[in-house]
Formats: C-alpha cells, sequence, structure tokens
C-alpha cells in the first residue's frame, strides 16, 4: 500500500527525510511525497493558488497513484488532505494529519497567517522572507527548529513564486473557510484516520485537536512536547505510531 506525504508551508518535501528513513527502517519503502504548486514544486501556468485549486491538484495525484493509498498530511498539506476527504473519501484506505484543529469552529489563524492576510503586510512579509540570502534563510528555518540537513534546502525552494502561492492561499482561506470545511468533513463518512497530535505545536493548539478526534471517527496519536515539525523532533516515535496505525487497519 502506498504512502503518500504531502508536506505545507514553506516547505518542500525535504521536511519528511527523518521520517521517511524512519519508515525504511521500519520497512515501509512505498513512499510518494508530493509536493504542491509553488511549494517545492512548479506553478502551472495561469495558477491561482486557492484551496480549492490545490485540492484539485491533490485529488488528481492521488488518483494517479494504482489502489487506495494511506495518506499523510503535514501543515497546509493536512488542509488539502481534509479538503480531499470533503470530496473524494473514497480515493484514501486511510488518512493521518497534523493540525486537526484547524477544523475546530474555534480556530483563529496564527498571528503570521493573519500578517499574509492582509494586504499590504503580506506583499511586505513574502518579500523580506524571499530577499534575503540564502544562508540568513536557513538560519531562519534553523531558528524554528529545524536541523540543518533540513532547512538548507527548504530555504533554497522558498521564492517569490512560493509567496505569492503563501499570500493567495491564506487569503482565500481566512474564516470562516476553514470552519465551513470542518463542517463539511465531519458531516462525510470518513476512511480510517488518524489524529497526530503535536502537543506543543504554537500554530495549531492540542487543545483545539484533541476533540475533534471522536467527530472524526479517528485515533489518536500524542506526540507529547513535539512542536510543529515533529517529523524532525521525534522521528522514530512518530514513525512507530504511523506504522502501528497502519498496520492495525484492515
Amino acid at each position: 500500500m502506498t504512502k503518500v506525504f504531502v508536506h505545507g508551508n514553506p516547505e518542500t518535501d525535504a521536511v519528511w527525510a527523518l521520517l521517511v528513513e524512519s519508515l525504511e527502517r521500519h520497512g515501509v519503502d512505498d513512499i510518494v511525497l508530493l509536493s504542491a504548486p509553488g511549494f517545492g514544486a512548479p506553478t502551472p501556468d495561469g495558477w491561482e493558488p486557492t484551496p480549492a485549486n490545490y485540492v484539485a491538484w491533490l485529488v488528481d495525484a492521488v488518483r494517479s497513484i494504482d489502489g487506495p493509498v494511506d495518506v499523510v498530511g503535514h501543515d497546509w498539506g493536512a488542509g488539502h488532505v481534509f479538503g480531499l476527504l470533503a470530496t473524494e473519501p473514497g480515493l484514501v484506505r486511510s488518512w493521518a494529519a497534523d493540525c486537526v484543529g484547524l477544523l475546530h469552529p474555534d480556530y483563529v489563524w496564527h498571528d503570521m497567517a493573519q500578517v499574509w492576510q492582509t494586504p499590504g503586510a503580506g506583499e511586505e512579509a513574502v518579500t523580506a522572507m524571499v530577499a534575503v540570502s540564502p544562508d540568513d534563510r536557513t538560519a531562519a528555518y534553523e531558528a524554528l527548529g529545524l536541523p540543518n540537513r533540513l532547512a538548507a534546502p527548504m530555504a533554497a525552494g522558498c521564492d517569490a513564486e512560493m509567496g505569492r502561492c503563501i499570500l493567495g492561499l491564506y487569503r482565500a482561506a481566512a474564516q470562516p473557510a476553514l470552519v465551513e470545511l470542518g463542517r463539511r468533513v465531519v458531516a462525510t463518512p470518513l476512511p480510517n484516520g488518524l489524529v497526530i497530535d503535536a502537543t506543543a505545536d504554537p500554530y495549531v493548539a492540542s487543545e483545539l485537536a484533541r476533540p475533534m478526534i471522536e467527530p472524526l471517527g479517528a485515533a489518536h496519536l500524542p506526540l507529547e512536547g513535539n512542536g510543529h515539525w515533529w517529523m524532525a523532533e521525534d522521528p522514530d516515535s512518530a514513525a512507530a505510531g504511523l506504522v502501528d496505525f497502519w498496520n492495525g487497519l484492515p
């Protein structure tokens, strides 16, 4: 069964490197890493970076893989997975995702997202993000808690087109867009799911993720003390939890 991983913002698929290595030590080797347009992959001509277009991209990408897959989403990758579940749940055998608190009706976008959603301030922020040298940008990723091995390739992929896609995506996802997505996902008969609960994530609080576990009919993988980049902080625990989940599926 193919394992499909979808990363978020402002990232490339390098974010998964340590987790992939740990999964391979567990015998998991049929792994596909998907990069959304603008986030480590080129954008098609005329690309409009909206949640709906990213969901359509993910649906097409998953359809191109033989058989139902086990999909794992992180950050906006999780958001795209939630959109897929709300529209084409039969494409996957199972799903696992962090940032499940995004679906909670009380979720408020974090401070940086609100800057990106603000005309003028958002443009200034992404211009500053891509204008610095690669070394300085790598240092900024390291300051977020990512090791150099992951930070350097992600910094290299952070360019003006990623900035454009950040602005379009976050502005189109301003509330109540997530509230509406949460309602759709909860109302949909879902395949087996796993909530990856990084308890120290500063962007999507665990306190909002846990109440969503029962409505989603999902299993729970608490990663105590891990932050937003849990796949880099403790890849072995994450890999073990994912493998246990997959091994328990019918």
